[in-house]
């Protein structure tokens, strides 16, 4: 899959599954085993959820896919973004080293994971969470980490 999570053993679209629909598998094919990236696509629209990199560039230190290893050269230019993105009220995060990044880019402290800190971006205030990695290493059973998910759409009402 040409897009975001699309190692079947990363939970971010069972996590988004649970959440939104009750199902940890709903946007899964079994029979294909991959995500339904049509089906991902038409859900991110409805709701008005945009997805992106904390970085432009980085280099891999270690041949895996551990942040731990991940260095930094280009981080994403916010300010930028956030100026194309009007109704943009609130940035998420999916682990410590993009938190890092967004932290850094917009001169805020790192928030603890399931919390969220406030920016001063482009004349508007915008909520920046730090939500736990939805990787299956970072220790935290799935239904928790879809709690702390829920949490925070609820808050921002997408959910």
């Amino acid at each position: 899959m040409e897009f975001y999570y699309p190692n079947r053993i990363n939970d971010f679209w069972r996590i988004i599954g649970l959440v939104f629909f009750a199902d940890k598998d709903y946007f899964y094919d079994t029979t294909a085993k991959q995500f339904r990236l049509d089906d991902i696509l038409k859900f991110l629209y409805s709701k008005g959820i945009a997805m992106g990199d904390a970085a432009l560039e980085v280099k891999r230190l270690k041949d895996n896919a551990s942040d731990k290893y991940l260095e930094v050269v280009t981080p994403l230019p916010l300010n930028d973004v956030i100026a194309k993105m009007p109704n943009c009220h609130t940035i998420v995060s999916t682990g410590e080293k993009a938190a890092q990044i967004i932290g850094q880019v917009t001169g805020t402290n790192v928030p603890a994971v399931g919390k969220s800190s406030t920016a001063d971006l482009n004349n508007r205030t915008i909520n920046i969470y730090r939500m736990p990695s939805t990787s299956r290493a970072y220790p935290l059973p799935i239904e928790q980490k879809a709690d702390f998910y829920r949490d925070m759409f609820q808050t921002i009402g997408i959910l």
